[in-house]
């Protein structure tokens, strides 16, 4: 007999609005954009050690590209690995595109990781090049790597100790154009050749090197801009790590395309400061971001005389006066705009789940946050809201020109396993063809291990990973991601994570571990107080989300944090699973 087929359910393809150019790879992509906006800035940076903002336009950006490249062909890294690790500049954005544009492969390693998984990602990735500031050198055991790796420093004037100076290169590069050197100008590009290898996870045991090509990305850039619509007056701050494929793409491709300008954050406590220097209107972000901001937001406005009543007054009034064309947000809402610079007007969200009164809220600012879902594999958007679709619960559509289905849905709750095809899938994982053959089946169909349903308009929502599922001893099935949405609704908690445990007789139970917040917890009082009473709190808290959920979803222990969950540069808390907890019924 033949093997069972799968029940599945199909998302309706998804049209584009926007006419979008052609262009089969990002060499191509970048001569365009030089073409069509040269004389337009593409960065806005601040000057080492010196106060106001230097300008690169990019007809100049283009050039140091072209600059770099030739000089890393001429020292033999035609074809080689070559890898980025540093915090988010200029550099980094040109050393990558040099890479990918004709020299070799792009290796981008997230900076916060420790030298043994650096060093491990480094022997995986066979990198013969690593480009770096003076932060990552401090941490860098060279007695341990491989001495064949040439280190190339962005803050370095001049070479030293058998590193080198990042801006030489550049020169060199330059030199050698003006004296005819062609390598880099005429090196052909294969779309179909992975040009960016990506490792999901910092730990070198478990980490797979996601191949990613020139199809990829330029796929991601056309079905995007066919939906979604940034213009070169546009100017995007980037906060997110680069080494991460969700800010790269956008950062690094959508805002060329667009012709836009791309600033640099100093970082997370930084971020409205930084906003207002640069004033800037698109902005990438997490859900944990967003939400810390939406919270010193709110208290804000709390804290004002009738605070609270005038923003919910408010919210109604331009709503009402939103269907009749009037936007009256920058008079309720303008001292909020004002913390974002005066000019923010769009937010591109993705990577976790999120609250959907914070977009409803931040709409009422004026500022338009449009949620998405991706995976590294899918380079990395496969659905997102769009121009003419903002959904607080839903993640969008599937991308222009992306197949949609889910597998094996459940009878009761339309849920399972989403699965996505198009030319923004991966080629597969480095080194690791069994692991392909898992997450992409015979039909191109990638495996992205997340529940989800598909409702009769082809929009995706998103129940959670199905290996954080709890499986209780009567079978039923809890998503934790469910549970930490209905605790994180309660002020008083921070940050949350379910999990299961088993008691002594191996009857499995559901628990969560809760970081409190303590300024919530002052507002009520409850700042100083004892340990019992804190248990006290939150033991009323977890009964209150209890009484909304079936019996076989309660959560029946939990433990309070003292420290912030350790979570991943894209912000999602690391899940492990808490052994110390206290009873909460």
């Amino acid at each position: 007999m033949g093997k069972a087929r799968k029940s599945e359910v199909y998302a309706p393809p998804t049209k584009t609005f926007y006419k979008v150019r052609e262009f089969n790879d990002l060499k191509e992509l970048m001569r365009q954009t030089k073409e069509l906006y040269g004389e337009r800035n593409a960065f806005e940076i601040k000057k080492r050690g010196k106060s106001g903002m230097q300008y690169i336009t990019y007809n100049e950006y283009c050039d140091e590209i072209d600059a770099l490249g030739t000089a890393l062909i001429s020292m033999g890294y035609k074809g080689k690995h070559l890898a980025v690790c540093a915090n988010n500049c200029y550099e980094w954005c040109l050393s990558y595109m040099a890479i990918v544009n004709g020299v070799g492969v792009v290796v981008p390693i997230d900076k916060e990781l420790l030298f043994p998984d650096l060093n491990g990602i480094f022997e995986k990735s066979e990198t013969k090049l690593l480009f770096c500031d003076e932060n990552l050198l401090k941490i860098l055991e060279r007695d341990k790597m491989d001495p064949e790796i040439q280190i190339v420093c962005f803050d370095y004037d001049k070479d030293q100790d058998g590193i080198l100076a990042f801006r030489g290169l550049v020169e060199k590069g330059k030199e050698l154009l003006r004296k005819g050197n062609k390598s880099f100008l005429e090196a052909e590009i294969d779309p179909d050749k992975m040009c960016s290898l990506l490792f999901t996870s910092g730990t070198t045991g478990a980490a797979k090197g996601v191949m990613l090509c020139h199809r990829n990305f330029c796929f991601e850039v056309k079905s995007a801009m066919g939906v979604l619509k940034i213009k070169p007056e546009d100017c995007g701050i980037s906060m997110l790590p680069l080494h991460h494929t969700y800010e790269s793409t956008i950062i690094l491709f959508f805002a060329p395309y667009c012709g836009a300008k791309v600033t640099f954050c100093d970082g997370f406590k930084y971020v409205l400061k930084n906003m207002k220097e640069f004033t800037p209107s698109v902005f990438v972000a997490v859900p944990l971001i967003l939400e810390t901001v939406h919270r010193r937001l709110m208290q804000q406005i709390k804290a004002k005389p009738h605070g609270e009543f005038l923003f919910k007054f408010g919210s109604k009034i331009c709503k009402i006066a939103g269907k009749f064309g009037v936007d009256l947000r920058s008079v309720f809402f303008k001292e909020i705009q004002e913390a974002f610079g005066g000019k923010m007007r769009l937010i591109i969200c993705g990577a976790a789940p999120i609250r959907p009164e914070i977009l409803r809220d931040f709409d009422a600012f004026g500022i338009q946050i449009l949620f998405g879902y991706g995976l590294t594999e899918c380079a990395p958007l496969a659905a997102m809201n769009n121009d003419k679709l903002h959904l607080a619960e839903s993640v969008g559509l599937a991308l222009p020109g992306t197949q949609a289905k889910i597998i094996d849905p459940d009878p009761q709750t339309h849920s399972g396993e989403l699965c996505v095809k198009g030319d923004m899938v991966m080629l597969g994982y480095y080194n690791n063809p069994e692991e392909t053959a898992k997450a992409i089946d015979e039909a191109g169909f990638l495996h992205t291990g997340d529940l989800a349903k598909i409702d009769e308009k082809g929009r995706i929502y998103i129940s959670g990973r199905i290996k954080n599922v709890i499986v209780t001893d009567n079978g039923k099935n809890i998503y934790p991601e469910e549970l930490e949405y209905h605790l994180s609704l309660n002020p008083l908690v921070n940050e949350v994570m379910v999990y299961a445990d088993t008691n002594t007789k191996g009857e499995t139970f559901v628990k969560c571990s809760i970081f409190p917040d303590t300024e919530a917890l002052g507002e009520i009082g409850k700042a100083d107080c004892s340990e019992d009473e804190l248990r006290e709190v939150f033991s009323a808290v977890i009964k209150e989300v209890n009484q909304k959920l079936p019996h076989y979803k309660h959560i029946r222990g939990f433990q309070l944090r003292k420290t912030e969950f350790l979570k991943s540069a894209s912000k999602k808390i690391l899940r492990f699973k808490e052994e110390n907890f206290t009873s909460g019924e």
